[in-house]
């Protein structure tokens, strides 16, 4: 079709030899009918998914966009007026103009497709530095073309090392990963293979299991292909992986390394040595290493996941609250959906009719973003809200299977403690004990091992010897907190609120 609207356009009247040819040669005979410099834009912007006028102009190294504006005339030139660059090209015509045996006299050599990769590539990160505040969609569409492109044509990083920092910081994980290469190559040999890999891993880590996660960030980490500071941020997510999976003595080998070689993820690396330390039950030298933190190392969240186990919500609350807030101040949206949807969980221990509103803006702050995590953690919250009522149990199992499924302890080890909440509400110990087996057979690594002497506490049952934890303020203290919840809870519930 596009062939029949070419021919018409130049005035001639189609004629069934025009078409008496293979798709390949139809393409080629359409190269022939191109002025040299619109064949040298045709190819330039077939490395491209999208491209505007300055992109197809610089990537095919011309001083005006007249051959540029000409092309984008041709019928096979779509427009997208809703997308980031408003034209492109059918993929099958880009993998045919590419791969087309054209014998016209200036087709390509591979050195020229590859400078027009390394143009293409600049141009890229010429709209991707240019960009005003914090373009979220022109950073993803940067990258995802740009690191095709570096793949591809085995190209140095240049300023996607910068993007890929960018596209990490704000903790969104759309999905990053090109498609594959042509002619089905895969593997991880250059540092664009290893960092397409790291990306993609960090956006599919949402919707995987842990353990495959950690799999093929080992891979990325053992390729050693990534220049230093990437290669600590493949160490760092591995390391979070790994505490996901109930390894922390890993966890904590990885986090140390990142934290002792000071640079971008230091922070969050001594942030994941607090919570390692959290997990066994250190909680003085978790809470003490939280007040050290700042804003880059997320202090107030940490502070509160530090708070709420002691049963203390008010200031766990206001801990989220203020970590929700920096984060809106910095507008890293990732963080601040994490901390809502955690003041949300202790919100919903206290009043149900809060953690309304709490549970609300937490999905608010969700949409758009790919945090699964997270998600669950607002989905166990609901349960929390609605503990000692029938449809306190509507969702459990749903949600047991979900968080076995995703490879991440700390979620099943929540929703534990969120169905020990409710029987305990109902005064059923029994109950309260199946959970607490549960909960022993889950930590039984020795991580989240405190949270089954929390559940004693909800329900009133006796600790066989000392607590897991070195609580901050001592076990009897944690002990009345939650027994005071239980008992605020059992009477809303006894009097229909």
């Amino acid at each position: 079709m596009m062939r029949f609207l070419e021919i018409r356009r130049t005035g001639r009247t189609p004629q069934p030899s025009d078409f008496d040819h293979d798709f390949p040669a139809l393409i080629a005979r359409s190269l022939s009918d191109l002025t040299p410099d619109e064949r040298h834009v045709l190819r330039s912007i077939s490395l491209l998914d999208a491209f505007d006028l300055p992109l197809a102009t610089a990537a095919a190294d011309l001083r005006h966009e007249a051959p540029a504006l000409r092309l984008i005339e041709r019928p096979f030139i779509r427009e997208n007026v809703f997308g980031l660059w408003l034209y492109h090209l059918h993929g099958l015509i880009r993998s045919t103009v590419r791969g087309a045996d054209d014998q016209a006299d200036d087709r390509w050599s591979p050195r020229d497709w590859e400078q027009a990769a390394k143009r293409a590539l600049a141009a890229l990160g010429e709209q991707y530095s240019g960009r005003t505040g914090r373009d979220r969609l022109l950073l993803v569409g940067c990258l995802c073309q740009g690191l095709a492109l570096a793949r591809d044509f085995r190209l140095d990083l240049g300023w996607l090392a910068d993007a890929a920092w960018a596209y990490v910081g704000d903790s969104v994980w759309e999905p990053i990963a090109p498609p594959a290469r042509d002619g089905g190559a895969s593997g991880v040999a250059t540092a664009a293979d290893a960092l397409v890999e790291l990306l993609a891993t960090l956006a599919r880590r949402q919707h995987e299991h842990r353990s495959i996660t950690a799999s093929r960030l080992t891979a990325v980490t053992n390729a050693g292909l990534l220049p230093a500071d990437l290669h600590e941020m493949a160490v760092y997510y591995l390391a979070k992986a790994q505490r996901d999976l109930g390894d922390s003595a890993a966890s904590r080998r990885g986090m140390q390394l990142v934290a002792d070689g000071g640079g971008r993820l230091a922070p969050a690396a001594r942030r994941g040595l607090a919570h390692l330390a959290r997990l066994v039950g250190d909680l003085p030298t978790a809470y003490d290493t939280a007040r050290t933190l700042g804003w880059h190392g997320r202090q107030h969240r940490v502070e509160g996941d530090i708070l709420w186990p002691h049963g203390d919500m008010d200031r766990a609350a206001a801990a989220y609250a203020a970590a929700r807030d920096q984060a809106d101040q910095h507008g890293v949206a990732g963080e601040r959906a994490t901390s809502q949807a955690q003041r949300a969980l202790v919100a919903a221990f206290t009043d149900p009719a809060v953690a309304d509103d709490e549970i609300h803006l937490a999905e608010q702050l969700l949409t758009g973003l790919d945090l699964r995590a997270t998600s669950l953690i607002v989905r166990i919250a609901a349960l929390v809200r609605d503990a000692g009522t029938p449809r306190g149990l509507e969702v459990a199992r749903d949600l047991r299977a979900e968080t076995r499924g995703a490879g991440i302890t700390a979620a099943e080890a929540v929703l534990e403690l969120a169905l020990a909440f409710h029987h305990a509400v109902l005064g059923e110990q029994d109950k309260v004990r199946v959970v607490i087996d549960r909960l022993r057979e889950l930590t039984r690594t020795g991580d989240y091992a405190y949270y089954a002497d929390i559940a004693r506490y909800m329900g009133g049952l006796p600790i066989p010897g000392q607590s897991a934890a070195q609580w901050l303020d001592g076990a009897e203290a944690v002990r009345a907190r939650w027994h005071r919840l239980v008992q605020t809870r059992r009477t809303r519930v006894g009097a229909g609120g």
